[in-house]
């Protein structure tokens, strides 16, 4: 008994010394060299998540037409339905309503083409259905809540600016859960549904598509 004992202390010590470790070798590559290691394992981070890998699954709640519901990445893509997931920095903007009722007007299209809308942001869902209530008006998809930012943070766009909003991200994702298309823009800057549309269509066509490539044109 008192072996083990002396083993477990042991262990423990040896772990409390890689830790101190690694905290002195950031420190000091920070002091001397000036790298950032927490920055570049974050970058690192984001070069895993890649179009043609699968796309990180969430459960968020989210909010539609009166009503608070859970939202599944793999069941909506289960269902055999594209996804078009875009975040947006946070309600009660300026940009931001302009890039939802951009949506909305398009989402004929996204029903054709066989795709679920899902708008995401970092706020509660009591704050997007006040939101909704009060400016946007009626919404043919949910705004998901990613309170805890894990969501964001998974898809490489959460940045602390204003304590942790997420960027503008557009992502495609088929019905294999597989990521096909990721856009990111500034936060200052609107994204283009137009294009979005297009690309998901192109997607869907399978063919070879070239610049400006549009439904019904040939394709190469």
């Amino acid at each position: 008994m008192d072996n083990r004992r002396e083993d477990n202390l042991s262990i423990l010590s040896m772990i409390s010394h890689l830790v101190q470790t690694i905290h002195n070798y950031t420190n000091l590559c920070y002091t001397i060299y000036g790298i950032d290691l927490p920055h570049i394992i974050k970058l690192n981070k984001i070069i895993m998540i890649k179009v043609g890998q699968p796309a990180p699954d969430f459960t968020l709640q989210g909010y539609q037409d009166g009503k608070f519901a859970e939202y599944s990445l793999s069941q909506i893509t289960g269902s055999g339905k594209w996804v078009i997931l875009f975040f947006y920095p946070l309600d009660f903007t300026f940009v931001c309503p302009t890039e939802i009722t951009g949506f909305n007007k398009k989402i004929e299209e996204f029903d054709k083409l066989g795709a679920q809308v899902l708008g995401a942001s970092v706020d509660s869902v009591h704050s997007h259905k006040a939101w909704v209530e009060k400016d946007l008006g009626k919404l043919e998809f949910p705004l998901l809540s990613d309170f805890k930012k894990e969501t964001a943070d998974s898809y490489n766009i959460l940045v602390d600016e204003d304590g942790g909003v997420a960027l503008r991200g557009t992502f495609i994702i088929d019905p294999s859960g597989i990521l096909r298309y990721a856009v990111v823009s500034d936060l200052n800057v609107g994204r283009s549904i137009n294009e979005t549309v297009r690309t998901l269509s192109a997607l869907k066509n399978g063919g070879l598509c070239p610049v400006e490539w549009e439904e019904g044109e040939a394709t190469l």
